[in-house]
């Protein structure tokens, strides 16, 4: 006969007892009618048994759905990891500073769905021409002060800008953006991307393909100094 006596001076017949007068105590500590081995042959046991093989059900709906999400996550980063990889390639058959310049506008917009794109670029060039995406401040990051915390954690920028930012970048079309994603371009400037949608860009999303998109961006434009 096996030992009735527990820990703490506990008796298996005290612990009967205690589960009869809070039968709702497996519902807090479902692992632990996992645990539990059941009599054979005891109709007592069926109960039990039923609800072992909820908590089993539940548990398999739950990895189900996770598994689901994991999948569908897998495949939207290959979709991005592609979308990088043609812009990468994209701007490595650029032959200029502005063919580099409008391959990633055209690549953010058409690829990768994007309302509205900004490049600045710190310095000056007698081959380009500022227009409503192109930015050119010849002062310089400090003629930006607006931006200067920005730079110096030298991050990707993600969710809601504050006004002076969305008027820097954006001007008339500042009221437009609900969200955006604003990526440092190693020193030579900032690229802002401006959505429709408050739930686009956040806080909380992930960074990575932003950073290889930057460095793609920043290795192609670095080729051509700026004045």
């Amino acid at each position: 006969m096996s030992d009735l006596s527990l820990k703490d001076g506990l008796t298996a017949m005290e612990v009967a007892s205690y589960l009869r007068r809070h039968p709702e105590f497996l519902n807090e500590f479902p692992d632990l009618a996992m645990a539990l081995r059941l009599p054979r042959d005891q109709g007592a046991a069926a109960s039990l048994a039923s609800y072992q093989l909820d908590v089993l059900r539940d548990k398999n709906r739950e990895l189900t759905r996770r598994l689901r999400e994991l999948i569908e996550i897998a495949h939207e980063n290959e979709q991005l990891m592609i979308r990088v990889h043609t812009l990468t390639l994209s701007l490595m058959r650029a032959t200029s500073l502005g063919d580099s310049l409008h391959r990633v506008v055209a690549g953010l917009t058409e690829d990768f769905h994007t309302d509205l794109v900004r490049i600045v670029l710190f310095g000056s060039s007698e081959f380009l021409t500022a227009t409503e995406w192109l930015i050119l401040e010849p002062g310089g990051k400090s003629a930006l002060p607006a931006f200067a915390e920005f730079l110096q954690r030298n991050e990707p920028l993600c969710g809601r800008l504050q006004p002076d930012k969305l008027q820097a970048l954006f001007g008339a079309r500042a009221g437009e953006v609900l969200s955006a994603v604003l990526m440092p371009v190693n020193g030579l400037g900032m690229l802002a991307i401006g959505s429709h949608d408050m739930d686009r860009f956040h806080p909380g999303m992930g960074t990575v393909f932003l950073k290889l998109i930057a460095e793609a961006i920043t290795a192609s434009i670095a080729r051509y100094p700026l004045g």
